[in-house]
C-alpha cells in the first residue's frame, strides 16, 4: 500500500505566512475575532498572543519565527501551530509568495 501524501495546503510553520486578504480582525478583551469576507467563516482567537502572532506573521519569514518573536514559550508551541493550522484550514491565514 502506498502512504498517502501530504494534502498541497497543509500548514507548514517553516513557510511564510500572512493573514488573508479578505480576512478582518476585531480586537476583543478575550483576543479577537476573525471574520472571511469570502467563505463568511467566523473565527474566535482566545489568547491576545494567538492574536500578535496572526498580526504579525507577514512581518517574519516563517510562522515559526513569528512565534519565537510573540514569545511564545517552547513548550506551547505545538498548540499554537495548531491553532494556526486550523486558522489555515478554514482559508484565515494564507502563505506568502
Amino acid at each position: 500500500m502506498i502512504p498517502a501524501a501530504p494534502a498541497a495546503d497543509a500548514f507548514d510553520p517553516a513557510r511564510p505566512w500572512r493573514r488573508a486578504r479578505s480576512v478582518a480582525l476585531r480586537p476583543e478583551p478575550f483576543g479577537a475575532l476573525v471574520y472571511h469576507f469570502g467563505n463568511r467563516k467566523l473565527s474566535f482567537l482566545k489568547s491576545k498572543t494567538l492574536v500578535s502572532v496572526v498580526e504579525t506573521l507577514a512581518d517574519h519569514p516563517s510562522a515559526d519565527a513569528a512565534l519565537v518573536a510573540c514569545g511564545v514559550p517552547e513548550a506551547q508551541r505545538p498548540a499554537y501551530v495548531k491553532a494556526l493550522a486550523d486558522l489555515a484550514r478554514s482559508q484565515m491565514i494564507e502563505v506568502r509568495a
